[in-house]
């Protein structure tokens, strides 16, 4: 039986923490779907406008090989409409978001993969603005 995993990101800036969140993701199971959070949901989540447009990083993360179907994630309150939706069968998060959707629990088996240290687009930004 095939399990789809379902996560979700900005991916704004996209560098190598990016990529390996999306492939260990991708090892949970047979399909991978990813959430692009959309620039109104980026704006509140990080008071600010992502860099790339939604559809730039829709592009970027549609285009790599573990990914098999992307979307445009709107709001954080209907992830478990987007689990039911993909019908996924694993939530993978970065582990920043520990215990924080431990409530989808009951759709779905929810994973918190560690962040790659000393990289974040927060940083890559701010190192770039600063050159």
């Amino acid at each position: 039986m095939s399990r789809t995993v379902i996560t979700f990101g900005t991916f704004d800036v996209f560098h190598v923490g990016h990529l390996r969140m999306i492939e260990r993701a991708s090892e949970l199971g047979e399909r991978l779907v990813v959430g692009v959070s959309a620039d109104e949901l980026n704006r509140r989540k990080k008071d600010r406008d992502p860099v790339f447009s939604e559809a730039e990083r829709l592009a970027i993360v549609g285009a790599l090989k573990p990914v098999d179907e992307v979307f445009i994630e709107e709001s954080l309150e209907l992830k478990r409409d987007y689990i039911l939706k993909y019908s996924a069968d694993v939530l993978v998060m970065g582990d920043d978001w520990a215990g924080r959707f431990d409530e989808f629990n009951d759709v779905c088996e929810v994973v918190y993969l560690p962040r790659t240290p000393a990289i974040s687009t927060t940083a890559l930004i701010e190192k770039i603005a600063q050159a």
